[in-house]
């Protein structure tokens, strides 16, 4: 006897497609939706690049440069086992095109010879210099300064992690504005004036501005600033030079717009100083110091009803060297998704809370639903349409939908990102390297962004679990020096 024959299969068949439908719909839909909304902030992003991020004209910066009133502005640059790059990249900030400036470079308890190489390069001595800020940091064991005339200061740490590390600068130094800058990072000659505009025009209410970050990978570098632009001879680099752009030039600036704009890059950042000491300065507890640190100033101000903006200027670059080794990128990839979870759960009071006005309302659930849940969502709609085509639970037709909707929209994406760079700041010099940007945005859907995926996965899940970790090593290349003649 059959104890299971009074069961109707064809009615658990039918309904084994429809609820597979319905998910694979629910799929299809969610995906599309992350790309429209990214597509219409980079069609936002391409009308203001032309209206609102024009740097200051050659006469404007001439007059800049002779003003007394130009605010000080101090480079925060934390440093960890940076010895391969840290002479070019330090060399290149002071030689800055700005008329009040000085660099602090907090060597976080490095294990190679990053401090050995600071003090041979830039003849330091011991200085009496002392912290006067009141931030918690670990213990400073030396502050140096130059013996020739430039404006540098090393600080040498107990290991303590990046927060730290730039918050053992800010107390150091008593600048009004810092600029936030990864030692392995080379700034643009007239960045800083770029950087510095939008609070010149608003010095009331900016409270942060973000500024562009580009792969440096197979440029040349000469006496620390990019002399020549190129893509890179890895297509992993130019793959993520693709990324960058389309970040960078789409989503920021149609957020920065609305004023709702919730990451500065931790590589490129300009604050108040003032304004980081009320927040607190930047968290230890997390991997994601840079997003968590501006999520709380709009969480702060927002509470306080205080009129503030925290914007993003595409006009600055800052040129750093990107992983070309999938292990190094893997561990970053994962990283930067712990640091995404961590800083919306800190704050997620916010999430659809209309006192906290477009940041409540749509920056921080975009940021939920489409960035932080997007990667497990994405790759949960690979498994489904795989799976479904191989049970023949799904039409072809429906699993054509789907890779279309996802691998077609974001090709669209990266070429529009290459598009905004051409049509607005148009860095690249050749047009060869415009067209291997192009073939890049091309390719990297066809393997690359699903390996990312992948990653992110796993680096929600280390969130979930509460895994925790440093800021990381990276193991660097170093730049492609020009030779001095």
């Amino acid at each position: 006897m059959h104890y299971f024959s009074f069961i109707d299969y064809t009615a658990i068949d039918i309904l084994v497609h429809r609820v597979y439908f319905f998910f694979e719909s629910t799929i299809i839909f969610y995906v599309f939706a992350i790309n429209l909304i990214y597509f219409l902030l980079t069609v936002i992003a391409f009308l203001a690049l032309r209206k609102y991020h024009q740097p200051f004209t050659t006469a404007e910066r001439e007059l800049l440069m002779k003003s007394p009133l130009m605010p000080k502005i101090s480079l925060i640059v934390p440093a960890y086992n940076e010895a391969a790059t840290c002479r070019e990249s330090v060399g290149g900030m002071l030689r800055l095109n700005y008329p009040n400036y000085d660099v602090v470079v907090i060597n976080d308890g490095s294990k190679d010879k990053t401090l050995e190489t600071l003090v041979s390069e830039f003849r330091l001595y011991k200085s009496s210099r002392v912290a006067t800020g009141t931030l918690t940091t670990k213990p400073i064991r030396q502050i140096y300064e130059s013996s020739d005339p430039v404006r540098l200061i090393v600080i040498d740490k107990v290991n303590g992690g990046k927060a730290d590390a730039i918050n053992v600068g800010l107390n150091v130094t008593t600048s009004p504005l810092v600029i936030v800058v990864d030692s392995d990072s080379l700034i643009e000659r007239d960045a800083l004036f770029t950087m510095v505009k939008p609070y010149l025009e608003d010095p009331d209410r900016v409270i942060a501005v973000g500024g562009t970050v580009r792969a440096v990978n197979d440029c040349d570098v000469e006496y620390g600033l990019v002399k020549q632009i190129r893509t890179s001879h890895s297509h992993i680099a130019n793959f993520q030079s693709v990324e960058y752009l389309r970040a960078f030039f789409g989503g920021r600036v149609g957020f920065s717009l609305m004023n709702c704009l919730l990451i500065i890059s931790g590589a490129f950042g300009l604050f108040k100083r003032d304004a980081v000491l009320e927040a607190g300065g930047f968290e230890h507890d997390t991997i994601g110091e840079d997003m968590e640190l501006v999520v709380r100033m709009h969480h702060m101000w927002l509470d306080k009803n205080r009129d503030y903006r925290i914007v993003y200027t595409a006009t600055p670059v800052c040129w750093t060297e990107v992983p070309q080794s999938l292990k190094i990128l893997k561990r970053q990839r994962k990283r930067w998704q712990r640091g995404l979870f961590e800083s919306l759960w800190r704050h997620r009071e916010m999430f659809f809370n209309p006192r906290f006005g477009i940041v409540g309302m749509f920056a921080f659930p975009y940021f939920v639903i489409f960035e932080m849940l997007g990667p497990l969502v994405e790759m949960l709609g690979y498994l489904l349409t795989i799976l479904g085509l191989m049970f023949r639970i799904i039409a072809p037709e429906i699993a054509i939908l789907f890779f279309s909707v996802s691998i077609m929209f974001g090709i669209v994406l990266s070429i529009s990102g290459v598009l905004l760079e051409e049509f607005t700041l148009a860095r690249y010099p050749s047009w060869r390297h415009s067209v291997t940007l192009f073939i890049s945005g091309v390719l990297e859907n066809f393997g690359f962004r699903q390996l990312l995926t992948i990653w992110r996965v796993q680096g929600l899940i280390d969130a979930f679990k509460g895994k925790k970790g440093d800021w990381g090593a990276m193991e660097r290349r170093g730049f492609n020096v020009v030779k001095k003649t």
